[in-house]
């Protein structure tokens, strides 16, 4: 049995805008107190938090809040593309995206994901170095 991971090759991935990653199923997009204060600065908040409008507490966490549609708060559709509005200080779980421990598991994981994100195996390689890093980042 190897001792490599399965994706030790490297994986494609490709930011479509498609904005499936930022909608659909309800779920948690977790932010730390840092995140939350960089992203408020980014808004021009001057009271360095976000609304309860943006911003939710679940047990002694931070989420962003989801729209009744499921999309994220900070998600906006133009001429059919999906953009953040927060792109350039999004919290760490959206910066780490795809390369989650749970879609790099396994390659079946992996090719479930690409079953409803349409960037997966397309692309920019992603190297094994440049997955771990990603992979090993808790958010």
């Amino acid at each position: 049995m190897s001792s490599q991971p399965w994706y030790k090759d490297g994986l494609r991935f490709e930011c479509t805008q498609c904005g499936a990653c930022c909608t659909g199923e309800p779920g948690y997009v977790w932010v730390t107190p840092d995140e939350i204060r960089k992203i408020a600065e980014f808004l021009h908040r001057e009271d360095g938090w976000l609304s309860k409008s943006q911003l939710r507490r679940v047990r002694l966490s931070y989420s962003l809040t989801e729209l009744p549609n499921g999309d994220c708060v900070f998600l906006r559709w133009a001429e059919g593309k999906a953009t953040c509005a927060i792109y350039p200080v999004r919290p760490l779980q959206c910066r780490t995206f795809p390369f989650w421990q749970h879609n790099v598991k396994s390659a079946r994981n992996w090719e479930q994901l690409g079953k409803w994100c349409p960037g997966v195996n397309r692309g920019r390689l992603y190297d094994f170095d440049q997955i771990e890093q990603r992979r090993k980042d808790r958010w």
